[in-house]
């Protein structure tokens, strides 16, 4: 019988498979239809919520659906579409900058390797995981975001603080075939049940797992 005491290697299958049945509409909530699109709402939601970068996109895909156009964007124009989302003006210079590596090195297309991405201005760890493995299904490893290490650290299944570090353990708790899908399970929990402000443990599916649930 596993319980809270028992360790993270031990829990996190029933954890997953829970979370699993608890949600089986999980997937990345930025909207998007092609690869180019996701990695600009990934550059876009840095700090912000995904709700506030799908709001912004509709119009800032209109303007500039390609790299080449948003490239070629007026700088003032690119930064008032997407002001609502905080630090506009790094925000709008990684979009335009790694639009331009884009089309000047991979021919337009957003590239699928790992060291391709992140060689792209404002593609870190983290944004370059969301387009390998929300995009094209290939897992490098487990985006960590602010749900994702909450949730993380109150299941007990780690014991770092950073994100990387916090990844490298999740990535070796869990098989690779999962590294995509509990990043999407873990937001939408913290989302819908384990609030950071009022988590629903008389709720959760998670509760006898849990080493944090009632406190």
């Amino acid at each position: 019988m596993t319980d809270t005491t028992a360790p993270a290697s031990q829990r996190i299958v029933e954890i997953s498979y829970r979370l699993r049945l608890a949600h089986p509409d999980a997937a990345c909530a930025l909207h998007h239809t092609n690869a180019f699109e996701l990695l600009c709402a990934t550059i876009l939601s840095a700090q912000c919520t995904d709700e506030r970068v799908n709001l912004v996109t509709p119009a800032l895909f209109a303007r500039y659906p390609t790299p080449e156009a948003m490239a070629a964007a007026d700088r003032a124009e690119l930064e008032e579409l997407i002001r609502s989302t905080g630090f506009f003006r790094n925000k709008a210079k990684s979009l335009q900058e790694a639009s331009a590596a884009i089309c000047a090195r991979f021919g337009g297309e957003v590239p699928q390797e790992m060291d391709d991405l992140l060689s792209l201005h404002g593609v870190a760890r983290k944004t370059a995981n969301v387009v390998r493995g929300v995009w094209f299904r290939l897992a490098d490893g487990v985006v960590v975001d602010t749900h994702v290490k909450r949730l993380s650290q109150k299941l007990g299944l780690v014991e770092s603080a950073t994100p990387e570090k916090i990844e490298k353990e999740l990535m070796a708790l869990l098989p690779q075939s999962d590294w995509i899908d509990i990043s999407h399970l873990l937001i939408f929990h913290g989302r819908r049940v384990c609030n950071a402000r009022r988590p629903l443990c008389g709720q959760c599916t998670l509760a006898d797992l849990c080493p944090s649930a009632g406190m």
